[in-house]
């Protein structure tokens, strides 16, 4: 399997083609860019460096959120688009799941955190068995003093990583009561050479999308929707 690899949902854009069992290219970018400037430029230059006809992959394998809205969208929008150019089938793979297999291989659980704003935090919690990913718990948008109470009653070490962690890491260290510790800065950030590895895994187990089935999975509404349920809310209250 040929799989091409995107994530663009947090600060970070990435691109990279897997095969079979090996990274061919990877293209990282983590500085004041947005996406839209970003990942085309970068899926170019990995098609060109590693003279990859786009023709030849089996599947696009696309971070399928949460994260940031905008960034959720130009990511499913050059995966859809690329998906019906080509017409390969897309591969939706949850950003969390993503992260915490950059750990792959860890003795401790694996928590990827992304800062969700008001004080919130996307996460999931992930340990490793038998050579594979299990889910102790699933992705979800809480409150991160709720995260931390989960961890302790879980009991075993864990290993943080995401752009959360510096966001919150003073109330990591006063909230959390097991041992943990942070990845490594090659580590600690989204990277498409998981979401396409994983998308490896998924395709051997069928689990392909049209791009026109794929949407990304926000977990909660945007701020500009909150604001105009609040308006809506407001208008259809009774006048006296």
């Amino acid at each position: 399997m040929k799989i091409l690899g995107i994530d663009s949902s947090g600060l970070v854009a990435s691109a990279a083609v897997v095969q079979d069992d090996q990274l061919l290219a990877e293209y990282t970018v983590n500085y004041k860019k947005t996406h839209s400037q970003t990942l085309l430029p970068m899926l170019d230059e990995i098609a060109r460096m590693t003279e990859l006809d786009l023709n030849t992959l089996d599947a696009i394998a696309v971070a399928a959120g949460p994260g940031s809205f905008t960034g959720l969208r130009i990511g499913s929008a050059t995966a859809k688009g690329l998906g019906l150019a080509l017409d390969k089938p897309l591969i939706g793979v949850p950003t969390l799941e993503a992260l915490a297999y950059n750990l792959w291989g860890s003795d401790r659980l694996v928590c990827p955190i992304m800062d969700a704003r008001r004080n919130q935090v996307y996460t999931g919690i992930y340990y490793f068995e038998n050579g594979g990913m299990k889910t102790q718990m699933l992705q979800t948008a809480v409150n991160v003093e709720e995260l931390a109470k989960r961890v302790n009653e879980i009991r075993r070490d864990v290993i943080f990583l995401g752009d959360g962690v510096n966001v919150y890491r003073e109330t990591l260290e006063q909230k959390v009561g097991v041992g943990h510790c942070y990845a490594p800065a090659h580590l600690n950030r989204q990277r498409a050479g998981a979401v396409a590895a994983l998308g490896c895994l998924y395709a051997a187990q069928g689990k392909f999308e049209t791009a026109a089935q794929h949407q990304p999975d926000y977990l909660r509404v945007s701020q500009a929707e909150r604001e105009r349920a609040k308006k809506e809310e407001a208008f259809g209250e009774p006048h006296d």
